[in-house]
This record gives C-alpha cells, sequence and structure tokens, in this order.
C-alpha cells in the first residue's frame, strides 16, 4: 500500500497553524514529520488537523523552542525518543505504522555560526549529536525504518547554492559532512531524495535574510528523507514544494516529499 510522507522545518507549529492545514488540505501526505514545533505536546494544535484527517499523532515537546512531532492519517505507534548528548531538548521522536514500518523524526542542533567547538559550544553540541546518532545505529542496525528530519547539514555540493564560499559556514563545512556521513554509513541510510533526483542544485532553505529569497536562490537542502535498504526500492516521487517557503508568513524551510510503496 503507498503512503506518502512529508518532513517540515514549521519554525512554530501554533504560529504557522494555518500553513499546516494548508498543507494537509491541498497536499495531503499520510504522514507529516514537523521539527522545531516550539511547543509543549498539549499545547499542539490538534483540532483543525483532526479535522483534516490526521488523528494519530506521536510527539516531544517543549516550551518556546525544538519540539518534534508526527501527525498521520495512519495509525502509528509511539515507540520512544532519544535525549542524545543529554541535552534536554526535544529532538527525537520514533512511531511504528501497522506495517511494521518505523519513522524516526529528527532536529540535529543547528550548531551556531561558528564552526568551531573551541570557541563555539553549539556547533560542539552539534558534532557530538550526530555522533550518538552514529553510535546509535551501530549499536542497533535498522530495518525496514524511514528517517527524516531537518539535519541541519547540506552534504553534497549541489545542495548549496555555493560550495566555495559555504565550505567555512556552518551547514556545509567539511567536518559536518563528513559526521553526516558517518551517520548515514552506521545505519547504511539511502539517501532517497538523490535517489530520485540524484544531480542538479535542490534546495529546502532559504535564509530570511534575503529581501527576496526566490530571485537570490541562495538555498540549502538542509531537509532530509532516509530509508534502509531493505525498503529503499519502494521510495519513489520525491520533491521539494518550494512554492511553500513563498506562503504568507511562512518558514524558512520547505516541505520535502517522498511515496513508499509497502
Amino acid at each position: 500500500m503507498p503512503f506518502t510522507l512529508a518532513t517540515w522545518n514549521i519554525n512554530s507549529v501554533r504560529l504557522r497553524e494555518g500553513l499546516v492545514a494548508r498543507l494537509m488540505a491541498e497536499e495531503a501526505p499520510d504522514i507529516l514529520c514537523l521539527q522545531e514545533c516550539k511547543s509543549p505536546v498539549d499545547k499542539i494544535p490538534l483540532e483543525q488537523f483532526r479535522a483534516l484527517g490526521y488523528h494519530h499523532i506521536v510527539a516531544r515537546g517543549q516550551k518556546g523552542y525544538n519540539g518534534v512531532a508526527i501527525l498521520s492519517k495512519l495509525p502509528i505507534e509511539d515507540i520512544g525518543g532519544h535525549d542524545l548528548v543529554d541535552l534536554g531538548h526535544a529532538r527525537h521522536v520514533a512511531g511504528r505504522l501497522e506495517n511494521g514500518v518505523t519513522i524516526h523524526n529528527f532536529y540535529v542542533p543547528a550548531g551556531g555560526d561558528v564552526p568551531d567547538r573551541e570557541v563555539n559550544v553549539k556547533f560542539g553540541q552539534k558534532l557530538d549529536y550526530l555522533t550518538q546518532m552514529r553510535d546509535l545505529f551501530h549499536a542497533d542496525r535498522p530495518e525496514k525504518s524511514i528517517l527524516v528530519g531537518d539535519l541541519n547539514i547540506a552534504p553534497r555540493e549541489d545542495d548549496v547554492w555555493n560550495h566555495k564560499q559555504l565550505l567555512k559556514i556552518v551547514s556545509h563545512t567539511p567536518i559536518e559532512v563528513e559526521h553526516l556521513a558517518q551517520t548515514q554509513d552506521a545505519g547504511a541510510w539511502v539517501d532517497i531524495t538523490r535517489q530520485d533526483i540524484p544531480a542538479g542544485p535542490l534546495y529546502s532553505w532559504w535564509s530570511y535574510r534575503a529581501a527576496d529569497w526566490d530571485a537570490a536562490d541562495k538555498g540549502r537542502r538542509l531537509d532530509h528523507i532516509w530509508a534502509t535498504p531493505d525498503i529503499s526500492n519502494a521510495a519513489y516521487g520525491s520533491r521539494v514544494l518550494r512554492s511553500a517557503r513563498g506562503w504568507d508568513q511562512p518558514s524558512d524551510h520547505a516541505p520535502v516529499f517522498a511515496t513508499f510503496d509497502l
């Protein structure tokens, strides 16, 4: 049975409740994974989402920061979440569908502005978070699983608007890319988006600082959908809904989609 999944850093689910509802109404993914919800779970505005068919939720939240949620039309069981690096942050939740597929929703720390852990604690936390993700997948090799989220790293040269200019910018530095690659290798994760769209510029984030984000097009692919090898060949239809970046009072991220026939 095919199901479509989307991942979106919403940058406040309460502030952008209307945008989430618009995505649900217009695109109707079966499963919508949100990051940076910035809300305790009991304050997530579920009434409108349920009216649109999203009756199931697994989530971790906190007031004003972080927060991850999986909103689903399909029944989904909460199977836990990890507080990596003991930050006390709501950055991971996992759910299992009735067909046995596990969905991991991650929000990796952004890492601050300076790519040097000696002077920037946040950058060190980001690298340590990725290391613990790697170790998690080494210790418990995932099967029949999908990993989505704002991983806050654009790994490939064509995942950023200018590879050379961004080599010293947090999100595209070689050390971050290497840490992400080790995490991906530990779970043998397949980058579904790039499996479907193997070449060419592809972005999911555009800074609020640009006067005209669309014309400048200085984007980065920070949002990802991965799958384990046992189900990766069941994936198709990957796309980025770039137009959502231009909606009224938007998130600086656009939703990323993929469909799985399982």
